[in-house]
């Protein structure tokens, strides 16, 4: 393990990676991990070290906090597929879209990659019970994984979780906790119950080693784009920590001298749940692109109301890490209506083919909305990032229903339908 310790985004000093310091003593900002890169600079094969053996995530082990891989889950976490959507490009005048399809995660969710990395780092700190805040797709990650190995998970969601993912949460086990607030109210909780019982608090934002296991979307980016980068990285964003581990994974990347250029990494938020972007538009209104001292800026909380449930926060919990990944990275940060996200699943999934959830839809009217005002350009690389499946939370997609055609069991009857749909051969 290269591992060194954990870095504080917030007021930049490090610590020792201590069992449970999850946030700064000194200012209470988030920690990243950081490695040895010197050290791994050094090796004769870098590229070797880095791939070698395993076809899950977990190959990327010298870049991860985990001293061996007993710990792990047996599950397949990681090596997704990476998509040409040649015709969702088509619609809005580009010609290199891509999709990461994160979709195809055991538990349908990029979630997975985080929930891998954290079980097997509380796996080796010892932990008797994982627990979980999450409006579902992180709860449910973790439920999955937790299952694979035989280990209790708690986890805490809001009231309005969606039904199919509190069903998920029911098949693998898990104990829920439904919480009368927000998805800010089920953080609280989740952190108040850890820090009593001594449970291993998996929560997003909070725990320093769920961005590690985000990031290493960036190591199979740049694997599957024959060891180079695509120009920008879309990305939708509710904490914030699924943005920041994708820029996190470019720069060790870049600092191991394995890339040659960074891509600019995109941030979209709900119209309804935009703290980060409103954060991004202040800053950069005051013509201070990066400031000297991160621990100066203010995000302020908004009271979010969103269909996208995914990306729906008052609060980002990883809001500093998430604004240095679109700021440093020279990003876009915009807003997109709920009507704008659940008009992009239905055409996400004919144009592409893949039924993504509608916080991972949103990238798609995010890039839809990024053409249309001349943010893009048309022969840039782009990759959207999947982060789930539609089959996660399918409500949005009801005000777009079309009832079948009902007939009898005869092909006179099939035909005349048939003959109103405008298909060859017809």
């Amino acid at each position: 393990m290269h591992m060194t310790g954990l870095l504080c985004y917030t007021c930049g000093k490090s610590h020792p990676a201590n069992p449970g310091l999850f946030v700064c003593p000194t200012c209470g900002g988030n920690l990243g991990v950081s490695y040895d890169m010197a050290a791994l600079r050094e090796e004769s094969d870098l590229h070797r070290l880095l791939t070698a053996g395993r076809r899950d995530l977990f190959r990327y082990a010298h870049l991860l906090p985990i001293r061996s891989l007993e710990s792990i889950s047996p599950l397949v976490v990681g090596q997704t597929p990476l998509y040409q959507a040649r015709r969702l490009g088509a619609a809005i005048g580009m010609d290199n879209v891509y999709l990461k399809d994160d979709s195809r995660m055991p538990s349908n969710s990029f979630k997975d990659r985080a929930g891998a990395v954290a079980l097997a780092v509380a796996r080796e700190q010892g932990a008797s019970v994982i627990a979980a805040a999450s409006t579902g797709n992180a709860g449910c990650s973790m439920a999955c994984l937790c299952a694979s190995v035989d280990l209790p998970c708690v986890v805490v969601v809001p009231e309005s979780a969606p039904a199919p993912k509190l069903a998920q949460l029911a098949a693998y086990g898990a104990h829920v906790l439904a919480v009368r607030g927000t998805y800010d109210d089920a953080c609280r909780v989740c952190r108040e119950l850890c820090d009593e019982t001594g449970w291993f608090n998996r929560m997003t934002g909070f725990n320093p080693y769920t961005r590690e296991g985000k990031k290493t979307v960036s190591f199979e980016l740049w694997e599957q784009f024959n060891e180079a980068t695509p120009d920008r990285v879309v990305v939708s964003v509710g904490d914030g920590n699924i943005i920041s581990g994708v820029w996190k994974g470019f720069c060790e990347l870049y600092a191991l001298g394995l890339i040659r250029s960074l891509p600019r990494i995109d941030c979209i938020q709900a119209e309804g749940s935009a703290a980060i972007t409103h954060a991004i538009h202040a800053l950069r209104a005051t013509g201070d692109q990066i400031p000297d001292r991160w621990d100066a800026l203010q995000v302020p909380a908004v009271r979010a109301s969103t269909l996208a449930d995914s990306i729906s926060v008052d609060q980002p919990l990883d809001a500093i890490a998430a604004i240095r990944a679109v700021v440093e990275s020279g990003g876009e940060a915009i807003t997109v209506s709920d009507d704008a996200i659940a008009a992009a699943m239905p055409e996400l999934a004919r144009l592409s083919g893949v039924f993504a959830e509608p916080a991972a839809a949103a990238v798609w009217a995010g890039l839809r909305s990024m053409a249309a005002d001349h943010r893009v350009d048309p022969e840039e690389v782009t990759v959207l990032l999947v982060t789930g499946s539609g089959l996660k939370d399918p409500r949005a997609l009801n005000r777009f229903a079309v009832a079948a055609e009902v007939i009898d069991p005869v092909l006179t009857d099939a035909l005349q339908a048939v003959s109103r749909m405008a298909l060859p051969g017809t």
